[in-house]
């Protein structure tokens, strides 16, 4: 029986998500939803639901372009359901670039 992780590191969560850790530290005093975890040394651990916000703010950032911090907090509590969706989509979209990049390098 495999039990699955329940923290992740600022480098697990800085490449899960791809936001640098600069970001990550920034964005944690900007969403008061995002609070990882800290240890007696101030290492940070995510969760995967935390990961999941982070990149929800990314696709709001870089997708959506909206870049003001309090457009994001209202984007994420005016939309939460709908950008999930919208995130969903655009990580099986991800999935699938990845995929067909991979397939086209075998061809070659």
């Amino acid at each position: 029986m495999t039990t699955e992780k329940i923290y992740f590191s600022l480098r697990e969560t800085e490449l899960e998500t791809g936001i640098p850790a600069s970001t990550l530290r920034y964005w944690e005093k900007q969403f008061e939803q995002l609070n990882p975890r800290k240890d007696g040394h101030g290492n940070r651990y995510y969760t995967r639901e935390e990961q999941e916000l982070i990149k929800r703010i990314k696709y709001i950032r870089d997708e959506l372009h909206i870049t003001r911090i309090e457009a994001i907090r209202r984007e994420l509590r005016a939309n939460d359901k709908h950008s999930d969706e919208r995130q969903a989509a655009l990580d099986i979209l991800l999935r699938v670039k990845d995929e067909l990049c991979e397939i086209r390098k075998m061809i070659k």
